[in-house]
């Protein structure tokens, strides 16, 4: 394995994360759903460009084993990818938190968790749909935009502004995970409720993830 790789995945996601729950924690109350949207997705727009040419980056366990059942990624590589997105992510939490301690008045609160069946979230079988079926779309975007028929360099700019309007669409329901390093991270630190729900955003990305990448490949098989 690619040490240069997996450093990219821990770096890329550690930046993709920190975009997400940064806002959502010092800024939500300027920035609102819009500016968490515009940050995640102008940041992995920026990512892709950055590190992309050195992991693909996928910087999200969903994508690489979407792109993985899609036959763009070796199966061999994914356990790493993913040890190393999730990590990043954790990292990202923990920087967050150490942001946060040095005001006194900032309350954690859940951490800006995922979570199902609670006050301002919708019902479980609601949120899983809806991470499932964003999930696939968002793989089905990834492996179009970087097809060979696709215009050359400009797949960063359709993945960035896709996750961007993917958070738009799912913060209101599920508070937008499509990424079950991100949601393990925030429930690490979060705890108690997001903890044990956490497995939802496991099992509703990655079988979203999944269905995209399996799309993706008979649309494109000529």
């Amino acid at each position: 394995m690619n040490a240069k790789a997996l450093a990219a995945e821990f770096i890329g996601t550690f930046m993709l994360v920190t975009s997400i729950i940064f806002v959502a924690l010092f800024s939500y109350g300027n920035a609102g759903n819009v500016g968490v949207c515009l940050s995640v997705g102008f940041t992995v727009m920026a990512l892709a460009y950055a590190l992309g040419p050195i992991s693909g980056g996928h910087f999200n366990p969903a994508v690489t084993l979407g792109l993985v059942a899609g036959g763009r990624f070796d199966a061999s590589k994914s356990i790493s990818y993913i040890i190393a997105q999730c990590l990043g992510a954790i990292g990202a939490a923990g920087f967050t938190a150490l942001a946060a301690s040095g005001r006194a008045d900032l309350k954690l609160g859940n951490f800006a968790s995922n979570a199902y069946d609670t006050a301002g979230t919708y019902s479980m079988i609601s949120v899983f749909t809806v991470e499932v079926v964003l999930t696939a779309f968002f793989l089905i975007v990834i492996m179009g935009a970087t097809s060979k028929k696709a215009p050359a360099g400009f797949a960063p700019i359709a993945i960035g502004l896709t996750l961007g309007a993917i958070h738009l669409m799912a913060i209101p329901v599920s508070n937008a995970s499509v990424n079950p390093a991100r949601s393990l991270a925030t429930a690490l630190f979060g705890g108690g409720l997001a903890l044990s729900q956490v497995w939802m955003f496991f099992v509703a990305p990655i079988l979203g993830g999944v269905i995209g990448g399996l799309i993706a490949k008979w649309l494109h098989d000529e």
